[in-house]
Parts: structure tokens; sequence; C-alpha cells
């Protein structure tokens, strides 16, 4: 394995060999992937102690930076652990209303669709609920912290609420506030060399929807190999060379199955950390490192990170289109690990 390092502009590189995969059988994960795209695309990148040993790339051009889809609310999970290191919250059980009421104010007929609006129980909600996808915001009957159902509207709130605290968001003018973009570029891409694009968009809804409270979502652009960087970052429990810049006892909760979901939901649900997809519960990969998780957005855009391996998998995208949590790709990480020596 290569010693630790950290790229600069560009990446290190490190031939198959000196990052312990044999090249044969890693080169027969790239044969295996070709024979089965067909028309479509793909952009594939292999970290091992901070130098790239695979970047390939199919009917996608490397510099083009393609939109990650859910893949920033594991950004948006690591904006919210800042926050908490800085001061701006005493911690990530703090509930949502003393610091953001707005996210309450969504009346019984401006909600999503017909019966989700704000119920008298979404008081009760905590940062952490929204970040671990158990807030049951909008939801009849599903009490905060008892439910794992995984939601945009609560991730949406969650990324408000934190920008709301840098002064960066503002509900009565939504297009014209910054919101945590200014964040992720300032806390995240910054730091560690990364060029990504943003924007903030609505989704489709009724008209009356309270899209300034639980709309615009972040949208973030990438390559590959700047995607590759923050799976780095997390790599190292968010070190960059000197510089810690997630707190590391945040990235390593996180990166575990939530106690909400352990404590309350059906083991099918023990996937989910806090903004992460976690196998700390071997649920995802089964034969793989227990310390494994994963980042994921619709469309097969995944940053898988192995710890105890330095190695970080990037799919962006995946040429199978989108696969939800469900360990990205399994069968091609199965033949990346085969591939190792």
């Amino acid at each position: 394995m290569t010693d630790t390092t950290f790229p600069c502009e560009t990446w290190d590189t490190a031939t198959p060999e000196e990052a312990g995969f044999a090249s044969d059988r890693l080169a027969a994960v790239k044969t295996w992937l070709d024979q089965r795209v067909e028309d479509r695309r793909y952009r594939f990148a292999l970290v091992r102690g901070g130098k790239l040993v695979a970047d390939w790339c199919h009917n996608a051009e490397p510099g083009d930076r393609l939109e990650i889809a859910s893949t920033w609310k594991s950004m948006l999970s690591n904006v919210l652990g800042i926050a908490v290191a800085e001061g701006k919250l005493p911690s990530v059980d703090a509930e949502v209303y003393d610091y953001w009421p707005d996210f309450m104010d969504v009346p019984e007929g401006t909600g999503p669709k017909e019966g989700r609006y704000a119920f008298p129980k979404d008081r009760l909600i905590t940062f952490r609920h929204l970040t671990s996808n158990t807030s049951g915001y909008m939801k009849p009957g599903e009490q905060p912290g008892t439910v794992y159902h995984y939601q945009s509207w609560g991730k949406n709130v969650l990324s408000h609420a934190i920008a709301d605290l840098y002064g960066y968001y503002d509900a009565a003018d939504p297009q014209g506030a910054v919101g945590c973009m200014k964040l992720f570029r300032e806390k995240l891409a910054d730091p560690i060399g990364a060029a990504w694009d943003y924007r903030s968009a609505t989704m489709a809804l009724p008209p009356q929807a309270r899209q300034n409270i639980y709309g615009y979502g972040t949208r973030i652009f990438t390559t590959a190999l700047d995607l590759a960087r923050v799976g780095w970052l997390w790599c190292n429990y968010g070190r960059w060379g000197d510089q810690q810049i997630v707190p590391e006892v945040w990235l390593r909760e996180s990166t575990q199955v939530a106690p909400h979901i352990k404590e309350h939901c059906p083991e099918k649900d023990w996937r989910y950390g806090h903004g992460f997809w976690s196998n700390s519960q071997g649920k995802l990969w089964p034969d793989l490192p227990r310390d494994g998780f994963h980042s994921w957005g619709a469309g097969g855009h995944y940053v898988a990170v192995f710890p105890s391996l330095e190695l970080v998998i990037v799919q962006n995208p995946d040429p199978f289109g989108v696969r939800g949590g469900e360990g990205a790709n399994p069968e091609l990480m199965d033949l990346v690990f085969a591939a190792m020596r």
C-alpha cells in the first residue's frame, strides 16, 4: 500500500501493484464495466493511500462537472458537524424550532402533497433527526426519532436551518440567499482544493407549496476526481493534511448506523447513519469491512470509503443508473476487492 498523501492541484498516481492491486484483475474490472455499458456513460476513480490508481471514463468527459444529486446530503452532514464545532449549535440534538422556527410555517394545504404539512409533533424535531432521516417531518403518525423514512424535504429544512445560523438563508427571499452553497464552498471545497459548481433549485410541486420552507434543495456539480477529494477527506475522518476540516468525532459517528434507527427500526433499515449509508452493521456489504460507508446520489453517483484500507471508490455516474442505497453497485465493489492482493 502507498504512503498516505494528499493531492495538491493534481493527484499523485500509483500503479496498481504499488497500491496493492493485481493489475490484470483491476483491468478485468474495467473490461466488466465496458462490456455492460453499451451506449451509457460512466466515470470511475480509484484512490488508495491518497494516490490515484485508476481513472476511467466512457462516453463522459473527465473535466465535465456533473450533478451528484443526493450525494450533497453527506456534505450537509459535514457542515452540521462543523456548525456544532464552531459554536453555532450546542449539539446535533438541539431542537430545530429553537433556531429556525420557520420550518413549522407549513399549514394544511401548503405541503408537498395532500395530507402532508407541519404537525404539532414536528415541533420536537432535532438536527439529528433531520440528518438521519428519522424526523417524520410533515408525515402523520411518524413521531420524531421513531421511524426511518428517507425524504428530501427534511434535508432541505436542515440545509436552510444551518445556513440561517450563519446568516446565509432568508425564507422571505430564498432565491436571493446563498444558503448552504456558500458553506459547502468555504468549509469543504476550498480547503481540499475541489472546484465544485453549485445551484439551488425547487422541485415540481403544486403552486401553493411552501417551497421557501422545504424546497430549494442544493445541487452540486463536480468531476469524478474532485468528488474523490471529499472521499479522501472522509477516509481520513475529516483531516486534510495537517488540518481537521470536519470534526473527527462527528464524522466517525455520522458514518455509523444512527442510534434512533437501531433502537426503533427493523434491521432492514440498519444501513443509514447521519447523511451517509453505513456498513457498520454489515447490511450494505456483508463480506466487506464494517468501517465502510458511502454517499449516494440518484443516477448512480457514489463515493464509497473504507478507512481501514485507505481506499476510496468513486462512480460518477454509475452506468447502471439508480440503485438507491443498496451498496454502491455491490457486484462492482466485489470485483474491486477481488483485485486486491
